[in-house]
Formats: C-alpha cells, sequence, structure tokens
C-alpha cells in the first residue's frame, strides 16, 4: 500500500537490524532500502512497485539483512537454473549499488524499544 501524500510509510525490521548508515556510507545490511522499495529487478521478483521486497531475506548469523537475488537466487527459487541465477546476481548487484555505498534517502525513526516490542518499525 502507498501512503498518501503527507503520510510517512511505516516498514517493520529485525530488531537487531544495523541502523540505516548514512547516504554514501558502506552497506551494513540494514535494509531500510529494500523493505522501503524494491530495486528494478525486485520490482520483477516482488511483482510491485511500493513496499518490502520479497527478495529480501533477514540472515541470523550476520544480523543483517541480504538480498537474496545476489546471496543464492537457487536457494529462494530452487527451480531457477544456474545461467539465470548468475545473470540475476549481476543486476542485482548493479541495481543495489553494491560496493558503492547507501543511495537509500529514506529518513529513520525508530521507536522507543520496549521489551514487548517486536520487529522495529521506521517510516
Amino acid at each position: 500500500m502507498t501512503p498518501r501524500r503527507g503520510e510517512h510509510p511505516v516498514i517493520l525490521l529485525h530488531a537487531d537490524a544495523p541502523p540505516k548508515p548514512a547516504v554514501g556510507a558502506a552497506c551494513n545490511g540494514c535494509g531500510v532500502c529494500c523493505a522501503w522499495q524494491p530495486c528494478p529487478l525486485g520490482v520483477l521478483v516482488s511483482r510491485r512497485r511500493h513496499g518490502a521486497c520479497t527478495a529480501l531475506l533477514w540472515h541470523d548469523e550476520a544480523r543483517q539483512y541480504r538480498c537474496a537475488l545476489v546471496w543464492g537466487a537457487r536457494r529462494r527459487w530452487p527451480g531457477l537454473p544456474r545461467a539465470a541465477e548468475a545473470l540475476l546476481k549481476r543486476l542485482a548487484r548493479r541495481w543495489i549499488a553494491a560496493g558503492i555505498g547507501c543511495d537509500c534517502e529514506a529518513e529513520v525513526q525508530r521507536p522507543a524499544a520496549s521489551p514487548t516490542d517486536g520487529p522495529t518499525a521506521c517510516g
């Protein structure tokens, strides 16, 4: 759902997700960009232009979000041919600006934490 003009979208992130880095700083796997809106390849995979990309995955051990299209699309979509996985990885790395730095201009506000809070809400 797209927020109405003047409203701020709310995205839910894992409570252990790192804080969003400044624009231009190295990516830390915070997940804000992909939870906010999918990249062009994510639009095709998710079949949506707004909202969280379905390729966004939480990685418990690393305590960060990762793109399934970069980190093993065949694990997410087992019927995917190997050649398609390699192509998706190259395209996804390009569209998420892997190695370039954060390009997400969303302003993030974390709510005050409480012991009963679930995922972190950002908007």
